[in-house]
């Protein structure tokens, strides 16, 4: 029989990888690492504190958006902060597929020192699934699934499907995820070659009907944390994923049909880390941009929903701020929105563009 999946292959789960070629993206890697570690020191707690609020957000937003779906940001970021015992930046009402998506990104990274087990993985599936659907269809939630599943896709051309994996059958998942868990447990690899590896252990797995992807990252995200050992992170995975989403996807595809020798996925994966380090800036321009602000002002008054939402819209808010927004985040009348935007105003804090029903606010350059 030939073997078309590396599940299949006899040595399984005997991962392994060609040290000599990780010496220089895993080098490369572990600079990125240590820059961010002595720049994150040299901002505030409370600051640092904003980054990693931030950055969960983000992550907990990207990670759906791989799968293509789509969650209010604000909604997110509210359930984020009150998991993370931060009530004073929750602003939004909450929702359960954003509670779910948000509880399963914290639990991963600040409690990254616990037991990773298969209760936990149930826990953080059926957060995702909140209602027992996955677009529109019924699916078993918080356990491992029953059938066989793989991934697919379509032929542009003539709409023939396009098979480019296949899971291990159903009777086997026992078996497979108990062994996963338990080199899990062991952290015998390094710390970021670990986290890689077992993306492509879990995800190779599949042992859910759906949400696979995004349990996978979370897992290793968990891994980074425990590499850090710190449960704050500041830099997305998730969203370095999103930006090479179509080598994200051929990389699995080639590492999940090939020999359970995963050097070049590794590569690939350690390449990916060391991008999403770079981009750490920006969610430090976003707290930086806020402090000053803050302090530019400290001689003005605002009211706490005043506060909530200028704190949103200096990290990352990219919706129109108008008053039919302000309302529905704020949780408020339009009437108090209304009062609210316009006392901005007369402070100079915003200025108003448009008119009528196009009338939105945004912040003096």
């Amino acid at each position: 029989m030939r073997r078309f999946y590396i599940w299949q292959q006899p040595d399984w789960p005997g991962l392994h990888y060609r040290a000599a070629e990780l010496l220089q993206p895993l080098g490369l890697a572990r600079r990125q690492q240590g820059e961010l570690s002595a720049g994150m020191a040299q901002i505030g707690l409370e600051q640092r504190n904003d980054a990693s609020l931030d950055t969960l957000t983000t992550d907990a937003i990207e990670t759906s958006e791989i799968e293509g779906e789509h969650i209010d940001y604000a909604a997110v970021r509210s359930s984020v902060a009150l998991h993370l015992g931060m009530p004073e930046a929750a602003i939004a009402p909450a929702d359960a597929r954003a509670a779910g998506v948000a509880a399963m990104t914290v639990d991963a990274t600040r409690n990254y020192a616990e037991p990773l087990t298969a209760a936990r993985l149930f826990a953080w599936h059926s957060g995702l699934f909140p209602n027992g659907r996955s677009d529109g269809r019924r699916i078993a939630v918080g356990r491992w699934r029953s059938g066989p599943i793989g991934v697919y896709s379509r032929n542009r051309k003539d709409g023939s499907p396009i098979t480019h994996f296949i899971a291990p059958p159903a009777d086997r998942l026992e078996h497979e995820m108990s062994r996963f868990l338990e080199w899990f447990s062991v952290r015998s690899d390094d710390g970021l070659v670990r986290s890689a590896l077992a993306h492509l252990w879990f995800v190779t797995v599949h042992p859910f009907e759906d949400g696979n992807g995004r349990i996978a990252r979370a897992i290793a995200d968990m891994a980074l944390a425990q590499d850090d050992e710190s449960p704050q992170r500041f830099f997305s995975m998730s969203k370095q994923i999103r930006a090479q989403l179509k080598a994200y996807y051929e990389m699995l595809e080639r590492a999940q049909s090939g020999t359970t020798d995963v050097t070049d996925w590794i590569v690939w994966f350690l390449q990916a880390y060391a991008n999403a380090i770079g981009t750490v800036n920006l969610t430090l321009d976003h707290v930086l941009r806020a402090n000053r602000f803050w302090s530019a002002h400290s001689h003005v008054v605002f009211n706490e929903r005043q506060k909530k939402m200028l704190t949103l819209v200096f990290h990352g808010y990219e919706g129109k701020l108008n008053t039919r927004n302000w309302a529905r985040l704020a949780g408020t009348s339009k009437d108090t929105a209304l009062r609210d935007l316009s006392d901005l105003v007369t402070k100079g804090i915003l200025r108003s563009e448009g008119a009528g029903r196009s009338a939105h606010y945004q912040l003096p350059e």
